[in-house]
């Protein structure tokens, strides 16, 4: 029998079953109204489309886990339309649409190590560490002296995503970035 999660039990990046597909858990929120019975809403990402579906799942329901295996592989190239990934341990590449690599595509600097979803056997998706590190590439100069405000600006990372930085912040300044939420942590130094 297949494992069951309930509708407490949901985080993000949860894979589960929905209506026959697998889906993986992108946003959720527990909302307790005023009137009625508590529900929480979610924001799933389809494994093999790539679409994403909105639903209110009520308090209690069980979801299905979704039968996703989990290989480490690494990111070699982009390749138009697609991402190519190698398995280190017997050298087999599988490519993934960019539509189900999403946005993460952005925090993959080339060589990066990944975990790569299968279900039934294909590839379909792609999970980040939790942390990078990057050169910023592109910003504008940075501020002396402005190290306690909260104001940002924008820092265009090597592999292309851009991130909202502190204004102490330089072209060629290596950073810690959270993928998970797309927020710059920390400065690590200068490539």
């Amino acid at each position: 029998m297949a494992q069951m999660y309930d509708t407490s039990e949901i985080r993000k990046g949860l894979k589960i079953m929905m209506d026959g597909n697998p889906y993986t858990v992108v946003e959720f929120q527990f909302v307790k109204p005023g009137k009625g019975t508590a529900f929480t809403r979610t924001k799933m990402k389809n494994l093999l489309t790539g679409s994403v579906l909105e639903r209110n799942l009520r308090s209690g329901e069980r979801l299905e886990a979704a039968d996703v295996e989990v290989k480490n592989m690494q990111y070699l190239y982009d390749e138009g339309e697609f991402c190519v990934f190698m398995d280190n341990t017997n050298y087999e590449q599988v490519q993934i649409t960019n539509d189900l690599v999403g946005d993460d595509k952005g925090f993959m600097p080339m060589n990066i190590s990944v975990d790569v979803l299968f279900f039934q056997g294909r590839a379909v998706g792609v999970t980040l560490p939790n942390f990078i590190e990057q050169e910023i590439v592109e910003t504008e100069p940075g501020a002396r002296g402005d190290t306690a405000t909260n104001v940002t600006k924008a820092a265009k990372l090597a592999s292309g995503a851009t991130v909202k930085v502190p204004l102490f912040i330089n072209q060629g300044d290596v950073v810690r970035v959270d993928t998970r939420t797309g927020e710059y942590l920390d400065r690590v130094g200068r490539a």
